[in-house]
């Protein structure tokens, strides 16, 4: 095919993925990721391939069309190499064959190290340059929860994450136990570990534990009460970060006792308990014979709150400097991280995994991961230009405007990236989140859809049936 433009180089170098998602400098956060950082963690993860002159499918080629199989809408490998076809086309360059083979040979080359360290860094790095407005009490504020996702159903993927016992053979699907953690700031992800959905440290507590290296000193941590526990508390604390936990429903406490703070809030001492099973004797001795634990509990007046009351445990003893209106909005303001992972599985469509074995599921997680903090770093620009909090910018809004202008970015030069850049972040941020405080909504639906039955014996069987006349 001819072109009376001169090609521009694609190159094995990571501008394109770049200017896809509204990072170039002079705009905010500009080194949050650069092509510098993304080069050499290909090369210290030996993600480097595809590096000859002829070569389609490069690692930043790649990994562009890896990370838009869940962000550009349509997540098959056709549409990535379609996608992959037009953006040579905007570049004068001659397309590419419409094959998905050569594209899921090179998917299967990009390594799990490669994609996991590239959504560390957009994530802590994006956190570090938040403006001290944007913290709780100017600390880097994190909070942790769990959810779970369902894989596509192979026998590979049944050996290492097998379904629910509840399910007969050939009836379910693989289940996997996901826990996160998430800034308060700016809702980038720093943290994730992942499991089987049942058998022996599959909890996640535990998950939870593999993730105590991403915690820094100074670190706040907000989670729900699941995660309260003496040891949880113990191992946080040898590591300088504080936790603002809900108090576990089977922990005892009596506001008539201990240090008096106020109404409803105390300091008091909790005791060792004996040693879980998980935990080693060398560890269990490691740990402090006690915890001075400051207690408090807060009214919730809001109707339609399933708990009338909230009862907490932190290290935050201080209250002077976080006092118990601080410390229940903060728990408050944990409710996000549920709303994060909704973004995360419904707007990425992260619920359902389709990889057909473990290796591959493990790097379409991360794919996912590293497209949604890509996003919301974009949020994040666009936030910081109109004087807004990242969480006041809609995160499907976002996904969608970069989804929109992709297009454009790769296809334009310098000064019309400039130009395109600034109509991106009004876009961005005019999509705001709707402020709803107090909302209600019954757990109910009004439209009526019709379904297919359910299925009662595995799918090959039923097939069999028909083919035999006997369905």
């Amino acid at each position: 095919m001819a072109f009376s433009i001169p090609p521009r180089p694609l190159g094995s170098r990571f501008t394109t993925l770049l200017h896809s998602y509204a990072q170039d400098d002079g705009l905010p956060f500009a080194a949050v990721l650069t092509e510098e950082q993304i080069q050499a963690a290909a090369v210290a993860e030996g993600a480097n391939f595809g590096c000859g002159p002829d070569d389609v499918y490069t690692t930043a080629i790649t990994l562009l069309g890896f990370i838009g199989q869940y962000l550009m809408g349509h997540k098959s490998c056709v549409a990535a190499v379609a996608r992959i076809i037009v953006l040579r086309v905007a570049l004068n360059l001659a397309p590419c064959s419409a094959s998905t083979s050569a594209y899921c040979k090179a998917r299967a080359k990009l390594p799990e190290a490669f994609l996991r360290r590239l959504t560390y860094e957009v994530g802590s790095q994006l956190e570090e340059q938040a403006p001290a407005s944007w913290r709780w009490h100017d600390r880097r504020t994190l909070l942790v929860d769990g959810t779970k996702g369902t894989l596509a159903d192979t026998p590979a993927n049944q050996r290492i994450y097998p379904q629910s016992r509840s399910q007969r053979p050939g009836m379910g699907f693989p289940t996997i136990r996901l826990v996160v953690l998430l800034a308060f700031a700016t809702a980038v992800l720093v943290g994730a570990a992942w499991g089987p959905w049942r058998g022996k440290e599959t909890g996640e507590t535990a998950l939870f534990r593999q993730l105590l290296d991403q915690l820094r000193t100074g670190d706040v941590v907000v989670a729900d009460r699941y995660y309260c526990s003496y040891f949880m508390i113990a191992l946080l604390q040898a590591r300088g970060v504080d936790a603002a936990f809900r108090l576990h429903q089977l922990r005892h406490y009596d506001f008539r006792r201990g240090r008096r703070l106020g109404h409803d809030d105390h300091v008091v001492e909790w005791l060792r308990p004996q040693r879980p099973t998980w935990m080693d004797e060398a560890t269990y001795a490691s740990m402090p014979e006690t915890l001075t634990i400051r207690e408090l509990r807060f009214r919730v007046a809001v109707p339609g709150c399933r708990s009338p009351e909230i009862v907490m445990a932190t290290t935050l003893l201080d209250h002077h400097v976080y006092s118990a209106d601080d410390i229940a909005d903060v728990f408050h303001q944990r409710w996000h991280v549920e709303l994060d992972l909704r973004s995360i599985k419904q707007s990425l469509g992260m619920e359902m995994l389709v990889c057909k074995t473990p290796a591959m599921v493990h790097k379409e997680i991360w794919a996912h991961l590293l497209g949604y903090n890509l996003v919301r770093k974009a949020a994040a620009q666009a936030a910081w230009e109109r004087g807004l909090q990242p969480r006041q910018i809609s995160f499907a809004g976002t996904a969608q405007s970069l989804a929109a202008f992709a297009g454009a970015l790769i296809a334009s030069d310098a000064q019309q990236r400039a130009s395109i850049y600034q109509t991106l972040f009004i876009a961005i941020a005019t999509h705001t989140v709707g402020d709803r405080p107090n909302r209600v909504e019954p757990r109910r639906l009004k439209r009526r859809i019709d379904k297919y039955p359910m299925l009662r014996q595995p799918r090959a069987q039923e097939r069999a049936a028909i083919l035999n006349g006997e369905a």
